[in-house]
């Protein structure tokens, strides 16, 4: 259980293990920007997907499900069709880890005007 920013109190070994793992392979860049476009879109082809990230590589973005899929974060269904479709969609464990991770949005727009004088003062006595 969290008991303050750095402060984790884990009564069970694997817990803490856990949430190494998953901070490691979710609080990732590519893996943030599909849980919010599934969370936006709801359930979408691969081609959408890649479609609605541009900049995320067809590598990148199918190693990324890959592992959102192990995670339980997304089911991956596929069509018996030609041309085959594979269809993503968030689980339940998804959408929540999607509600979890709301508040860096929250955060990231409360604090975007402090954030960019921050840099912007780092920036200037880098540069002098």
């Amino acid at each position: 259980m969290a008991t303050g920013v750095g402060e984790w109190h884990a009564d069970d070994p694997r817990v803490d293990a856990l949430v190494n793992d998953l901070i490691g392979a979710i609080a990732d860049k590519w893996t943030m920007l599909i849980l919010e476009t599934l969370e936006d879109q709801g359930e979408l082809r691969f081609t959408q997907l890649s479609k609605l990230i541009p900049q995320i590589s067809q590598k990148m973005l199918t190693q990324t499900l890959r592992r959102m899929e192990r995670d339980g974060i997304v089911t991956r269904t596929v069509h018996a069709v030609v041309p085959p479709r594979v269809d993503y969609r968030l689980t339940p464990l998804g959408e929540s880890l999607g509600e979890a991770f709301c508040g860096v949005w929250l955060w990231a727009e409360a604090n975007l005007e402090d954030v960019a004088a921050a840099r912007e003062a780092f920036d200037g006595r880098e540069r002098a």
